[in-house]
């Protein structure tokens, strides 16, 4: 059992029984032990004769904004959810380039765009697939992990890695190893009484650690709050919810796209004819042979498994719709039984028949029976009395399976097989809706959450048998920024080098895809953005830097279509890439192309596809309203700051000079503060106080006239 210490008598434990450099992992995101962290950060920036090296990713620090109408706004809002939540305090030093000269931060997935200006966070990024993380860290001499788990009163002897079990699992091994060759590492847990307590693969020994904080950490969890979702990301959502297919497998990640496709998968399985609908608006007829051979249109009727390194608050909204729910099993017999349509969504055969019309042999002898015993499908209490087998009662029946007498007597004695599950996730993060709905599940329910290391999910080695079986027409659905003409897809640096957030696991899914025969990758972008009063297209020419290189592409999904690129030639995939461009780029484009002898001459893209603009996906939403929820996932905002961020989002929008003249104009015209009431005064604008806040009084109301009828 792990020593129990104050953080503290913790601290000073590392620095006796480490001797030299400190080499600390931490978890991705969540399961820091922040308290404990900031405390050896403390100590060793007194000792510049100590090396601390932090191996991490995804250090999440509270949304900020600069000085301004933002910034009034988030402060209320970030002190109500975030609360009592410890930053990490390396964190500030990180964003201000005040790191000790003795301390460094590796991290191999930055949250998105928060580091782009910082040095050190760029010159010390890790570029690393996620599944080759672990590896990495334990060549780079890791010798000490600290992590935060949770605790279960029926599970006295255990931990649960809850909401991180992603490297630590494939570190465990490797560390194992070398503290067997004679080396010094040190585990560290530190319980969160907010965390829920998940089992399988995820719970782990109390001896797995080798220190335990006395301190039980009850801060709130940090969370990540949904974002509104626009129509250009519902419109994506929609064309990628055409391309699954029912009884197959999903991965998605974090984010509005994220949030817009289950909002799309639950509107096709929950308002079909809706669905339906606005699909035919849509796409009218543009993309029904890709649909038919790649995914569907109807209801989930067999249902989806979920492997996804992010576990996020849309697959369980999908999970409790009944969308997420095709289980899978961790014995490759069983799971053939499942293929084979043994097994009741619980995982209870049918019947002793519909076992052996899925391959199971007829004769039970003593390694059979142990078998139906260990994988669950057969009472325990059945037992092998020579040639025969006994029930509880008694009775006995012949040995063999395919005996009427013995599949009649044995239906009432089949049971659910065991270790079933809706979802293999990595790790997860989410609004504080979705901890709380993880909270309240029974220890049943949650069970079918599986949390496990990310190299079961991000790759096939390993198992592999058993994974192709369980990851049938898989469609990994991630997100880039921007996409090549050719096909190239880039989603985590940006040209000139710095990194926006990593490479994470979006490879090992691309590469995935191809590796299983009927699986795809689906890349979503936005086929436009818009950026200090700019806009400009997505879909590129060429670009400095490529996450996904062309020879991977595959599928890639915008708000005015799809594109299925694999095994085309080069001016196959230009043409297909034009076709959900936007109209205001598709001629440049296409003379970019053309001049790089990549498209012929005479080239003219089909008019159906050259009305690809905004204003028309905002008439669709005019139609379908019930389609563009704002937040179709819930919100951590109130009505007011709902209203006030769509006021905002629209002021930032009319900051360019083609829009001045209007935003001047709206100024003028706005109303009184006694039309907002409610609003000014949550923004500390009911009095305002000189010229600047006047302007931002007005500013204000004239955002919130212009939003009002949304």
């Amino acid at each position: 059992m792990p020593t129990l210490c104050s953080i503290e008598q913790a601290v000073e434990r590392i620095l006796r029984d480490i001797d030299g450099p400190i080499h600390l992992g931490l978890p991705l995101g969540l399961g820091k032990p922040n308290r404990w962290v900031n405390a050896l950060y403390a100590r060793i920036k007194q000792l510049p004769e100590r090396q601390l090296t932090i191996y991490t990713a995804l250090c999440l620090g509270r949304p900020r904004a600069a000085q301004g109408l933002q910034q009034r706004f988030l402060e209320p809002f970030v002190e109500r959810i975030y609360g009592d939540y410890p930053e990490l305090a390396f964190l500030a030093d990180l964003h201000s380039d005040s790191l000790p000269a003795n301390v460094r931060i590796e991290q191999f997935f930055l949250q998105p765009g928060s580091l782009l200006d910082s040095p050190p966070a760029q010159q010390d990024y890790i570029s690393s697939n996620y599944s080759h993380v672990a590896r990495d860290l334990n060549d780079k001499g890791l010798n000490l992990l600290a992590q935060l788990v949770a605790v279960d009163a029926q599970h006295p002897q255990h931990f649960s890695l809850s909401c991180n079990p992603d490297i630590t699992l494939d570190l465990l091994p490797l560390l194992a190893t070398r503290r067997a060759a004679g080396a010094t590492i040190l585990c560290l847990a530190q319980v969160h009484s907010a965390l829920p307590y998940m089992a399988g693969a995820a719970q782990v020994p109390r001896e797995t650690f080798d220190l335990q904080l006395l301190e039980e950490e009850r801060s709130t969890l940090f969370s990540t709050p949904n974002m509104p979702v626009a129509v250009q990301d519902h419109c994506i959502g929609l064309h990628a919810s055409t391309l699954v297919r029912d009884g197959g497998t999903l991965q998605i990640g974090i984010g509005a796209m994220g949030d817009a496709l289950t909002a799309a998968l639950l509107a096709r399985q929950g308002d079909n004819p809706g669905y339906r609908a606005l699909l035919a608006q849509l796409q009218g007829t543009a993309w029904a042979a890709e649909i038919a051979k790649t995914g569907g249109l109807a209801p989930f009727a067999a249902g989806l498994y979920g492997c996804s390194e992010m576990f996020v608050s849309g697959l369980l909204a999908l999970a409790e719709a009944g969308v997420l729910r095709r289980a899978v099993y961790p014995e490759l017999r069983v799971q053939q039984l499942a293929l084979a349509g043994a097994l009741d969504e619980q995982g209870r055969p049918y019947s002793v028949q519909a076992l052996l019309d899925a391959g199971l042999a007829p004769a039970v002898d003593a390694p059979a029976l142990a078998w139906l015993h260990a994988s669950g499908l057969l009472a325990a209490q059945v037992q092998l009395a020579g040639d025969r087998l006994q029930l509880p009662d008694g009775l006995q029946v012949p040995a063999a399976l395919s005996e009427p007498q013995t599949q009649q007597a044995l239906q009432a004695h089949l049971r659910p097989a065991v270790g079933g599950v809706l979802l293999h996730g990595g790790f997860f993060l989410g609004p504080q809706a979705f901890y709380q709905r993880l909270r309240e599940l029974d220890a049943a329910q949650l069970a079918r959450f599986g949390m496990t290391g990310i190299c079961f999910i991000n790759e096939l080695h390993g198992e592999e048998q058993l994974k192709r079986l369980q990851r049938r027409d898989a469609r990994f659905i991630n997100s880039a920024f921007t996409i090549t003409l050719l096909g190239a897809g880039v989603a985590d640096q940006l040209e000139d080098g710095r990194v926006l957030s990593g490479v994470g696991g979006q490879y090992n899914f691309v590469a995935q895809a191809h590796a299983l025969h009927d699986a795809r990758s689906i890349l979503l972008l936005r086929s436009w953005r818009e950026s200090a009063g700019q806009v400009s297209s997505n879909i590129v020419w060429e670009y400095g830097h490529v996450t996904i290189p062309r020879h991977l592409r595959d599928m890639v999904v915008t708000e005015y279509g799809i594109a299925d690129l694999r095994g085309k030639t080069d001016a196959q995939v230009i043409e297909a890439l034009l076709a959900i461009s936007d109209s205001r780029f598709q001629l440049g484009l296409i003379e970019q192309a053309q001049r790089a002898g990549k498209l012929p001459r005479d080239f003219q893209l089909e008019p159906r596809f050259c009305d690809n603009r905004p204003e028309r996906l905002q008439a669709l939403r005019a139609e379908h309203p019930a389609l563009f929820a704002e937040y179709p996932l819930g919100s951590d905002f109130s009505c007011e700051e709902r209203e006030l961020l769509r006021a905002l989002n629209w002021l930032k929008s009319k900051f360019k000079l083609t829009e001045l003249f209007e935003l001047g104009k709206a100024t003028l015209d706005a109303p009184a503060a006694q039309a907002f009431p409610r609003h000014v005064a949550r923004m500390g604008l009911d009095e305002p106080a000189g010229l600047r806040e006047e302007l931002y009084q007005r500013l204000l109301l004239a955002g919130l006239q212009a939003t009002a009828a949304r």
